[in-house]
């Protein structure tokens, strides 16, 4: 198929017509439908390439008509189809946004007459029918002119087709004017029904005609995980998404859908797009320009399928890591979170939003607004979750330095939407209990949109309203003036449509916060340029899965692994060595990919294209050198030099991966055999591939080297390319590395902190270590405070510096971590990340000299 830069509408709708057929529900060519006027022959029947055909004013339309047989076979009776425009009528009966019927003469030229199909027609053999349309010179909404259809001989399917004149002329509809203007001119049109069905987001698999789009003049359509099209492949995606958009051409206004998806690693959704490492994974790289290139990447396969906007990134601080989606953060600190805000910039571009119409950049989302990652373990009531969707207890303080912040950052970053959370926040001290987040005005209102001035649309959970304590109408009242613009309703939009106009129209819910709503919806869209391009730009559809793209996901897997230990320098592997591999991890894309992968929980297996650890190992090991793997370690040790086990989690995402939901933090028991007989027999290099740490203190004197390996996605290179040298190892813990569950919350800052590695910890492999005691510490922190006073605490030299000052401290703890040492050291890790090189020195020697026992 080829790509234009910009296609054209008419090659967008033959793009959706395919869609239609290998995409929406019903069976192939899902067409028009046609009244039989005589004896259907079951196996023949009469379809359109589209419904909708929208057309210019003065321009004209073709509908395709063909019949088609089961089996393919020819027709075995003739086939007649007589066709008259008819302007009785637009769309379906109880359309309340469709367009307004055009007028014959006046619009456009009425056509009637008959195609003949003889016996024995080869099946998909297609005649047209040809509809010109008038022009004159007045602006004017969209106009529909349907074609009806009468079928002798076949079966019909099941709508008429319709000609719709664009609409043309309007304020609204110009591109030289600013948004506001063209925001403030559409919504004087709108009807409370259109603008209700502006703040209503679907899932595309709940619909249940495809005409709903327009019945109900839906504003945004989602990808739940996992719901994707068939087959699942990016020329499929955008298909899928242009043949909804196609719905949206048959109502009056002709206000474009807004599709979202969860990418959070990448577009994650869709088999052979290129998956990064998970957030977690970011966090350890401690790159801001690596996270935003990883999002550029993102967003560039996001937009060429046709979707415009992302739910990503999370901006949640992960406080336990028993909680399921610990992985979805860039780790335990507000100020490592807020230095990975990069990853807007990388997949909107400029703050103020003018690089939205781009062909590589999306709308992004900071989730879940707030505290999502501070719920207290066993304060969950849904289901069986343990901590996921629970209450957040935390003093003003905390709220403010700790689970606020990231989001005042991605206000300022341009972030184009935020969803709160599930959870409750309980502020302790304020006399008012939980209040779940859906429901809380005083954040969403008070604080996101008033204080912290977001311009954006603030858009719901799946479903998450429906927590709201009382009836749907309570909560949909109490949503909606806590300041949620869009409900992901998202399988009962006519229930919530109907409620939401039932309210307003009782005053319930007022014009002005209905107008709003919908001012900040559209804003956005404008921003996005769907008015003027609604249809996906294909451009870079090439580029979804690409080797460019994957060499980004490579360099951030590599990145993102963290050396706890090394012990006899195990590492970097020697090319020449024979290696011995075995764990359940060394050879499961879908393990080392995570939950969010190709389904919302994950799932083990080649789930999607990539190339796992030891793939990307056998690539590695020199000619004539063996590497030998046995995912049990039954098969013979010897004659190997070295032995890597590749052990850790199995797939899961929020609430089901919840410890004490059938997880915990333990190895397998086939995991820990491996590392057991492995680690007895050679020098072993052990890579735990998880979202969260998992317990393995009690081995530890058994491992040589020891890796934090954060689920690194599809680029198994990249963890290869850290074992054998080729990078060398630079990523630091994002999260403190428990001893105990029983220690679980632990967190950099705690007055008692004795965790088994410390948050920032993380060895190199780089030539040239530093050597030195407190003269050479001494000498670093002179150089952090000269540029501190420079105003350069936040600048790449003043991090270099820092860094050199870890290395220092960390040869002289080696694997002794104490309390002593832990605390100063991780808080020195966040001392840099605010921007104070010389007070994070400082920490440093107090850790060097409770390593020195001084």
């Amino acid at each position: 198929m080829p790509h234009p830069r910009h296609r054209s509408r008419a090659s967008a709708v033959a793009l959706a017509v395919t869609a239609t057929t290998a995409v929406l529900a019903g069976p192939p060519a899902h067409g028009a439908a046609l009244h039989a006027t005589a004896g259907p022959v079951p196996d023949t029947r009469v379809v359109t390439g589209a419904v909708v055909h929208p057309v210019d004013e003065g321009g004209t339309a073709r509908i395709d008509v063909s019949v088609t047989t089961t089996g393919s076979g020819p027709t075995a009776a003739p086939v007649t189809v007589a066709y008259t425009t008819d302007d009785r009528g637009a769309g379906k009966d109880g359309d309340t946004a469709g367009s307004s019927p055009a007028e014959a003469g006046k619009d456009y030229l009425p056509v009637s007459g008959t195609l003949v199909f003889p016996a024995g027609t080869p099946s998909g053999t297609t005649r047209s029918i040809t509809v010109r349309t008038l022009a004159d010179d007045a602006g004017e909404e969209a106009e529909t002119i349907p074609v009806r259809l009468t079928a002798d001989g076949a079966r019909a399917p099941d709508e008429t087709p319709s000609v719709v004149v664009n609409a043309h002329g309007l304020p609204y509809l110009d591109p030289r004017l600013p948004v506001r203007e063209r925001v403030a001119d559409l919504l004087s049109r709108m009807t409370l029904r259109e603008k209700a069905g502006q703040m209503t987001q679907a899932e595309r698999g709940a619909l249940r005609a495809p005409g709903d789009i327009a019945a109900y003049g839906l504003g945004s359509l989602l990808s739940g995980g996992g719901s994707a099209p068939a087959p699942n492949t990016p020329e499929a995606w955008a298909g899928m998404v242009d043949a909804h958009q196609l719905r949206t051409r048959a109502t009056r206004l002709q206000i474009p859908l807004l599709y979202g998806v969860d990418a959070v690693h990448g577009h994650n959704n869709v088999i052979g797009a290129t998956v990064m490492p998970h957030n977690i994974g970011i966090g350890a790289a401690r790159d801001p320009g690596l996270a935003a290139r990883t999002g550029a990447v993102t967003a560039r396969e996001v937009r060429a399928t046709g979707v415009p906007w992302d739910f990503a990134p999370c901006l949640c601080v992960t406080r336990d890591e028993r909680w399921g989606r610990s992985y979805e953060s860039f780790g335990e600190d507000p100020a490592l979170v807020t230095a990975m805000e990069s990853v807007i910039d990388g997949m909107q571009g400029a703050p103020d939003g003018r690089d939205l119409d781009r062909n590589d950049k999306v709308l992004t989302t900071a989730k879940h607004f707030v505290g999502d990652g501070g719920t207290a373990f066993g304060s969950s009531t849904t289901g069986s979750y343990t901590i996921d969707q629970g209450v957040t207890r935390v003093t003003r303080e905390e709220l403010e330095t700790v689970h606020l912040a990231p989001f005042a950052a991605a206000v300022r970053h341009g972030v184009g939407t935020v969803m709160p959370s599930y959870s409750s926040l309980d502020v302790l001290g304020d006399g008012q209990g939980p209040v779940k987040m859906h429901a809380d005005g005083e954040m969403i209102n008070g604080v996101l949109k008033d204080r912290m001035g977001f311009a954006g649309f603030v858009v719901s959970d799946w479903q998450a309203i429906d927590q709201i304590p009382g009836d749907y109408a309570s909560d949909v009242r109490t949503s909606i003036d806590a300041g949620l613009d869009m409900i992901m309703v998202p399988t009962d939009y006519p229930g919530f449509t109907r409620t939401l106009v039932a309210e307003a129209e009782a005053g319930r819910i007022p014009a002005a916060r209905i107008d709003d709503a919908v001012a900040r919806i559209l804003t956005q869209k404008f921003r996005l340029g769907l008015f003027e391009k609604p249809y996906a730009d294909t451009t870079h559809l090439a580029s979804v899965g690409s080797p460019e793209h994957r060499a980004v996901a490579r360099q951030a897997a590599a990145a993102s692994q963290v050396l706890l230990k090394n012990e006899g320098g195990v590492l970097p592997l020697r090319p020449g060595r024979n290696v011995y591999v075995a764990g359940s991890n060394a050879d499961d894309l879908g393990n080392q990919a995570g939950g969010w992968t190709v389904t919302w929980q994950g799932a083990s297996g080649r789930t999607t294209t990539g190339t796992t650890i030891l793939d990307a190992l056998r690539k590695s090991v020199a000619p004539g050198t063996t590497l030998t793997y046995s995912q049990d370690a039954s098969a013979p040790t010897a004659g190997h030099d070295v032995g890597v086990v590749v052990v850790g989690e199995k797939p899961y995402a929020e609430g089901m991966g919840d410890v004490g939901n059938g997880h915990d933090l333990e190895l397998s028991a086939a995991d820990k055999a491996a590392v057991d007989r492995v680690c007895a027999a050679l020098p072993c290099a052990v890579l735990v591939v998880s979202g969260r740490p998992q317990l393995i203190g009690d081995r530890l004197p058994a491992i040589d080297a020891l890796v934090a390996s954060w689920l690194p996605g599809t680029e198994g290179d990249g963890v290869a390319d850290v074992l054998y040298g080729r990078r060398p190892f630079t990523g630091r813990l994002p999260v403190s590395w428990p001893r105990s569950e029983g220690q679980l919350p632990l967190n950099v800052g705690d007055r008692r902190y004795d965790p088994q590695y410390p948050y920032g910890w993380g060895l190199t492999t780089l030539h040239g270590t530093p050597r030195g005691g407190e003269p050479v510490l001494r000498a670093i922190g002179l150089a952090a405070r000269a540029l501190a006073k420079a105003g350069l605490g936040d600048s790449a030299a003043a991090r270099r510096l820092v860094d050199r000052a870890r290395l220092v401290v960390q040869g002289r703890v080696g694997q002794h971590v104490t309390e002593a040492v832990a605390k100063p050291f991780a808080e020195a890790d966040h001392l840099l990340l605010t921007g104070d090189p010389a007070g994070a020195v400082d920490r440093l020697t107090e850790a060097f000299r409770a390593a020195s026992g001084t």
